[in-house]
Order: structure tokens, then C-alpha cells, then sequence
């Protein structure tokens, strides 16, 4: 327990040290979220608009909001982080963001309303090997492991938002 203690009050330190600065990691990774994730939305968003089969019966409203929610939290985090409003972006992280991710990849991974058969089909053909090797497992798979990580993240991050908050707070004095 004295070693996790340890290790805890290490990564408050490190997150001192930097506390309002932000790092080259976190702005390319930003601009990547940014970039990228929209072209996921509109990939799984086509595949609802021409019914290619890839979502079954069971995707209803929560499962969409879920779905889609997920990458508007992470593009609305990471252009608050770019615009360096870093608190308010540690404070959407740390009391929700990772939380709400944590329960989409939950909750989908137990309704799991998606036919992997069908994940191609809204490419062209000559593009379709790029994404034909997902299967149905393998997501389910990648979902259990997005749940495991987002919830450790999520519990982590706001014990340290915490830490960091009471530190900064007792320094001030």
C-alpha cells in the first residue's frame, strides 16, 4: 500500500511540475483526435444511413448516444486542451469524460449491437481488406480492454485531480 502511496504522490509531483504547461505529446495528440476521429463518426454514421447491416436490432438511442458521444467528448477534450483552457479540460477528463467512456465501452460490450460481417461494406472495394479482419470477437475483445483502461483512467484521474487540487490549495496559503 506504501508503494502505490508513493507512486501516487511521484505522479501529483510530475503533474506539478508541468501543471500549466502543455506538452508537445498533448498538443499532436489533440490535433490527431481531432483530425481522425470525426472520419470514425462519419464511418460508423454512413453505415447507419445506407443500413448496411452492421447494426443489428438491438442498436437503439442510448446505444447511439453512447457510441457517438464517446469521440464528441474526446474531440470537445482535446480543442479545449489546443484553446489551453488546460483546467477546464483535466476537470471534463477527470470528473466524466473517462467516466462516460468507460460506461459506453461497458454497455456495448454487453449489447454489443454490431455485425462485424458488414464493417466494410461503406468502403470501396479496393479499400475493404484494411477493416475486413475485424471481427465480431476481436471488437468485443478491443471493447472489454476499452472498458478495463477507461475505468483505471477514469478512477485515477480523479484521484489525482484531487491531489492536485488540495496541493495546489495548501501551496497558495
Amino acid at each position: 500500500m506504501s508503494k502505490l502511496k508513493e507512486s501516487l504522490s511521484e505522479l501529483v509531483e510530475e503533474e506539478l511540475e508541468d501543471y500549466d504547461k502543455l506538452s508537445v505529446d498533448d498538443r499532436v495528440i489533440s490535433v490527431i483526435v481531432i483530425l481522425f476521429f470525426p472520419l470514425i463518426a462519419c464511418y460508423l454514421l454512413a453505415h447507419q444511413l445506407f443500413s448496411t447491416g452492421f447494426f443489428t436490432a438491438s442498436f437503439g438511442p442510448l446505444e447511439m448516444v453512447l457510441l457517438y458521444g464517446t469521440p464528441i467528448y474526446w474531440i470537445f477534450t482535446c480543442t479545449v486542451l489546443l484553446l489551453e483552457f488546460i483546467d477546464l479540460s483535466r476537470d471534463v477528463d477527470s470528473f466524466g469524460g473517462l467516466a462516460f467512456a468507460a460506461i459506453a465501452f461497458g454497455w456495448l460490450s454487453v449489447v454489443f449491437p454490431f455485425d462485424f460481417v458488414y464493417f466494410a461494406d461503406v468502403l470501396p472495394e479496393p479499400l475493404q481488406f484494411l477493416v475486413q479482419w475485424m471481427s465480431n470477437d476481436i471488437a468485443r475483445v478491443l471493447l472489454v480492454i476499452g472498458f478495463i483502461v477507461h475505468l483505471f483512467l477514469a478512477i485515477l484521474a480523479g484521484v489525482m485531480r484531487v491531489k492536485v487540487r488540495k496541493e495546489l490549495a495548501s501551496r497558495k496559503k
